[in-house]
């Protein structure tokens, strides 16, 4: 992936997933993005991320081409670490009781304009703890992917 921490990497790995299911995917990255990284994961199939900086072994690394080739997943060990952290975190933790009450509406597919009306609220208020929910749950604006639903899917998976 590029130094500026853009998605490009990533972009074309879901673009490659979605229209060559079958072709492996091995991410060269230069840092570790766990937020992309398990978006990929997500996909179910076998995916290799491994960090540059890492890569101290010609062998190691055509080992780790070949098992993802193969079928494998391969991930950098400070990867999994990353992952593992954050499993274990509670990402409801960082929101205030009212944004919790606001996903929670959101859960239940209310729009901001409903939401506003059951807690006796602004809309231009709930709008305010929308967006304080998706940054804190640390959902970037990146274009087209649908934010609120993927709030929404944290708030159930931490159920």
């Amino acid at each position: 992936m590029p130094p500026h921490h853009t998605s490009d990497g990533i972009d074309v790995a879901r673009v490659v997933q979605r229209e060559l299911p079958d072709t492996a995917i091995l991410v060269l990255s230069a840092h570790i993005d766990a937020h992309h990284a398990k978006e990929l994961l997500r996909e179910g199939k076998p995916i290799g991320y491994l960090l540059k900086s890492r890569i101290a072994d010609i062998r190691d690394f055509l080992q780790a081409v070949d098992r993802v080739a193969n079928g494998e997943s391969v991930l950098d060990p400070l990867l999994v670490q990353e992952l593992v952290a954050k499993r274990h975190a509670d990402p409801l933790e960082r929101l205030s009781r009212r944004e919790r009450e606001v996903l929670v509406l959101m859960a239940e597919g209310l729009s901001n304009g409903g939401i506003a009306r059951r807690l006796y609220v602004a809309e231009a208020t709930v709008e305010k703890h929308v967006r304080n929910v998706l940054t804190k749950l640390d959902l970037p604006d990146i274009g087209d992917q649908h934010r609120r639903v993927q709030a929404v899917v944290i708030y159930l998976e931490s159920r």
